[in-house]
């Protein structure tokens, strides 16, 4: 393949522009009841495409916020009505999840958890669906110099892939797990494009074990530390071996997302020419989920402390007062979490944006560069995909975060 018409990608996102926009569509999903979040969404997806640059070109995202909500309604009606039948189904043959635990009887108990089991089993296909469903409505809502990513219709077979392979890795304690994740992602990189060219992906699952032995040595510590002190009756031995175990696998597993990603990026092919080049480092994205995370503890720790201080003295002046109603009783715990709580979720999540998702995207993004850049040119325009719908099911089931 040829390389000389490398193309590096750069990231131009801000902090000031991001947490501003963060913030503010925050505030505006919070007086809305939770309305405004689709067009938050849409809103933050915009600035953070429009931040990746390829050669003086920017990502585009098309997306409404709009089409989203039109999309979930649909998705909310659909499970509804669905997650209804089966609990009609349930109740029909016995089993309730309206059960009070501290007087069920042992049969009503049974009857509970199959009602709990079922209802998740009943769902997990529509978990699966909304995985492929959020990435291929992404796809079709980016541009690149005008030309309209796109993925073909496949949800339904996602759907029974993600079954098997999921249900094969568990079956072997996770050792298939990398098997899951290579098929999973072939199937679906296989069914996109880019203008008139596919994306094929190459490689092959076996060579992800490399990746995964800190993950697999994490796991092993967890079990065996609290095996070990169970058995010897020793809780400190138990409780380092476990907190050892999941720092382990904490890096470990963060290990094996970012070498994995850049391993199925590297063998990913478009138009059957153009390559990639992916060189994450995983010390960089911990360093900014710990520093971030920092940041952002300090930031909220302090207000939450200046306003706590404030709301005890005004509290603590109306009580010294007397003659308090004592429906203040109940309302002020309301209040204060009116006034505290809700603005400080709205203040943390900008600012987890800020400090860790957009630090973590840019470096991924300036990592990666476009092999044979110069046959982008021979891809054109793909006719207008149809049918596909704003990722409600991912909305509504809660996959995926705000990117």
């Amino acid at each position: 393949m040829n390389t000389h018409s490398s193309a590096p990608l750069s990231y131009h996102g801000e902090k000031g522009p991001l947490f501003s926009l963060a913030f503010k569509t925050a505030l505006l999903t919070l007086i809305t009841l939770g309305i405004y979040r689709f067009w938050q969404k849409t809103r933050i997806r915009k600035y953070i495409w429009s931040s990746v640059d390829m050669g003086g070109d920017r990502l585009e995202y098309t997306g409404t916020g709009l089409e989203k909500l039109l999309g979930f309604f649909i998705a909310v009606l659909f499970l509804a009505v669905y997650l209804g039948a089966i609990q009609m189904g349930l109740f029909y043959f016995g089993f309730s999840m309206m059960v009070d635990p501290q007087t069920a009887s042992y049969e009503e108990m049974i009857g509970y958890l199959i009602a709990i089991y079922a209802s998740f089993f009943a769902v997990l296909p529509f978990l699966l669906f909304a995985v492929y469903r959020a990435r291929r409505y992404k796809m079709a809502r980016t541009r690149f110099r005008g030309i309209r990513f796109g993925m073909d219709n496949g949800a339904w077979g996602y759907v029974g892939r993600a079954l098997l392979y999921w249900l094969l890795s568990i079956l072997t304690l996770f050792i298939l797990s990398p098997l899951a994740m290579f098929k999973l992602e072939k199937y679906m990189a296989d069914r996109s494009y880019y203008g008139s060219g596919r994306i094929e992906q190459g490689g092959k699952w076996t060579a992800l074990y490399k990746y995964a032995l800190h993950m697999f040595i994490g796991i092993i510590l967890l079990a065996g530390g609290a095996g070990a002190g169970a058995a010897l009756q020793n809780e400190a031995l138990m409780i380092i071996g476990m907190v050892v175990g999941y720092i382990w696998f904490f890096v470990g597993i963060t290990y094996f997302q970012i070498r994995s990603f850049a391993y199925l990026m590297e063998n990913k092919t478009l138009n059957g020419e153009i390559g990639f080049t992916c060189e994450p480092k995983t010390g960089t994205v911990i360093k900014h989920y710990i520093v971030g995370g920092l940041i952002v503890g300090l930031i909220i720790g302090v207000i939450a402390a200046i306003l706590g201080a404030g709301v005890s003295i005004i509290a603590g002046a109306m009580l010294s007062g007397g003659n308090v109603d004592p429906m203040m009783f109940t309302i002020l715990p309301i209040i204060i979490g009116v006034v505290i709580y809700l603005p400080l979720l709205v203040l943390a999540q900008a600012l987890a944006l800020v400090f860790i998702t957009q630090p973590i995207i840019a470096h991924i993004v300036e990592t990666t560069a476009v092999t044979n850049a110069d046959a982008l040119n021979r891809i054109t325009q793909r006719e207008t995909e149809r049918g596909v719908d704003a990722d409600g099911f991912a909305d509504a089931l809660d996959v995926g975060g705000a990117i």
